[in-house]
């Protein structure tokens, strides 16, 4: 099975000349992700690190860890949001390579890394479990690793997908499939079962009207898992 959804690639390559908006559709992906980039540099400092961003997109998080110092990959099947990536680091030229592959292909190379980041991407394939497997295999030893997606509940629904999607319009219409949103337990039982170490849960909060991301407790909604290596 291929793991990858060609309706969910090609509805993120249809949103590429936004994705560096920072007003625009991926606004809340924008304010967010210095959030992110600091906890994964709280966790291992990612200078001279060699990092894999999957499913980078437009590149936002491999920017922001390659001007920490980090060495980034970041892979993608969207040919849109991968292409933008390109041309704002032609600009921007930072130790950052952009590749159009998957998980799979690239395990098969045997190329390893220190670091490996995974945001809100796994809600996207049809196999997260795969992805995690694939992940981990790709690992330095005591290598670090970060996921983070949205859980599946009645609140996620309500605030994460009908407000955010379509009420407040802060993310395109149709982003998530509430279906394939995964709850901290399931995820969990996908890093135990890849031999990683889970070693953290974090809520994440988005306040819209404020312009305002925090971590907190509560991973009722967004939230990121820290795992490591055996």
């Amino acid at each position: 099975m291929k793991n990858f959804d060609q309706h969910e690639l090609e509805k993120f390559t249809q949103l590429a000349n936004q994705w560096w908006d920072p007003n625009g559709k991926f606004k809340p992906l924008h304010l967010i992700n210095p959030l992110r980039s600091e906890y994964i540099d709280s966790k291992i400092p990612v200078s001279g690190k060699t990092i894999l961003d999957v499913g980078c997109g437009g590149g936002i998080l491999s920017e922001s860890l390659a001007r920490k110092g980090a060495k980034v990959t970041g892979i993608d099947l969207s040919d849109g949001p991968l292409r933008v990536a390109r041309i704002r680091n032609e600009k921007v030229n930072l130790d950052i390579t952009y590749k159009k592959i998957s998980t799979n292909e690239l395990l098969k190379s045997g190329k390893k890394f220190d670091i490996i980041a995974c945001l809100e991407m796994l809600e996207h394939v049809p196999d997260p479990e795969e992805i995690v497997s694939d992940c981990e295999k790709m690992l330095n030893k005591n290598g670090h690793i970060f996921f983070s997606t949205i859980n599946r509940n009645l609140k996620s629904f309500i605030l994460a997908i009908l407000g955010a999607e379509y009420i407040l319009n802060i993310l395109p219409q149709g982003t998530h499939d509430y279906e394939k949103l995964i709850k901290p337990s399931e995820l969990k039982k996908y890093i135990d079962n890849s031999g990683l170490n889970f070693t953290e849960i974090k809520g994440m909060s988005y306040l819209p009207f404020f312009d305002i991301a925090k971590l907190t407790d509560d991973p009722s909604v967004n939230y990121i898992i820290h795992a490591q290596k055996k």
